[in-house]
């Protein structure tokens, strides 16, 4: 038996000019977590000259956790082809892109005062007290104007990827991820679009005017894409909903996903699907065997910023 050494590569920071040769130096380096990084570049850079589509999924609230522009920033350099996330971040990107500001640095002696006082806390970021009532106020609006121009006999069948292409054209702000996914043609899923405020404001219109958020519509749309894409890449920014539902998209198929980053804390000891290895998603005919894959244990707000940084630096 023939036996592999390979020196390990230590981290050179006079070779970092940079945030090419930054992800360079960690992939050279090859182990740990830093390597996983640069190995984690290695395979977005791959999977695109290969011709591939990225298909990213995005739990959690980044949008207060300061990742907006790098999100519209993947989207509008052609990194990531669609997205799949959760209502909280569509939620809080339309907090911001109707001109209200997430906050941070807001004194308080605790969260009673902060409820007293209308401010809404996620870990150390803040919707001020008028962020979700000037939201709540401008979706009044525009979902009726949805509803007036998409029903039918007065019901308007419709899916989350559906009504927010409609929303991204009248979305003015440049930074929003749902008017870049717009000007780009990037489909948005929110597979579980009634666990947010959104979904809440959706739900409240249809008391008064007929609406169906028809999640199959969904579904058909997400495994129609996947279908057709050449070759695919999952690029997974946490667990929950949306890694399941975007990985479930090649069940149907006759083929898996041909490349993979997961960047998460989850751990696989709890056995759910969040921190669930990529290798173990082979079992279930996600991945191919031989699919170029990497899990960063990391936080998603360090890594991916980098990783958009250097794509820009790399983009095909």
């Amino acid at each position: 038996m023939t036996e592999h050494k390979k020196e390990i590569h230590h981290f050179d920071p006079e070779n970092v000019k940079d945030f090419s040769s930054l992800m360079n130096e960690f992939y050279e380096t090859g182990v740990f977590g830093g390597g996983n990084l640069g190995k984690a570049m290695d395979i977005i850079l791959k999977a695109k000259k290969d011709g591939a589509k990225i298909f990213m999924s995005m739990a959690g609230a980044m949008i207060p956790g300061g990742m907006r522009k790098v999100v519209t920033t993947a989207i509008r350099s052609k990194m990531i082809d669609m997205l799949v996330t959760t209502g909280a971040n569509i939620t809080h990107d339309l907090i911001e892109a109707f001109g209200i500001p997430h906050l941070k640095y807001v004194k308080h002696v605790n969260d009673k005062e902060l409820r007293e006082r209308g401010i809404d806390r996620v870990y150390d970021a803040y919707v001020q007290e008028d962020g979700f009532p000037n939201l709540e106020d401008r979706l009044k609006i525009l979902i009726d104007e949805f509803h007036k121009e998409k029903q039918v006999d007065g019901i308007c069948h419709t899916s989350s990827h559906e009504f927010l292409h409609w929303l991204g054209e009248r979305i003015e702000d440049p930074n929003s991820i749902v008017r870049a996914a717009y000007d780009m043609n990037i489909p948005i899923f929110v597979p579980v679009i009634a666990d947010s405020v959104l979904g809440l404001q959706i739900w409240l219109r249809s008391q008064f005017k007929k609406i169906i958020m028809d999640e199959m519509r969904d579904l058909t749309a997400i495994q129609d894409y996947f279908h057709e894409s050449p070759k695919s890449m999952a690029l997974m920014l946490g667990g929950g909903v949306p890694k399941n539902y975007m990985l479930q998209s090649s069940l149907m198929s006759n083929k898996e996903y041909e490349y993979g980053v997961a960047i998460t804390m989850d751990r696989v000891e709890t056995g759910g699907l969040s921190g669930a290895t990529l290798t173990e998603a082979v079992s279930w005919g996600k991945f191919t065997w031989e699919a170029p894959k990497v899990t960063v244990y990391a936080d998603a707000t360090i890594v991916f910023p980098l990783l958009v940084t250097a794509w820009l630096e790399n983009r095909y």
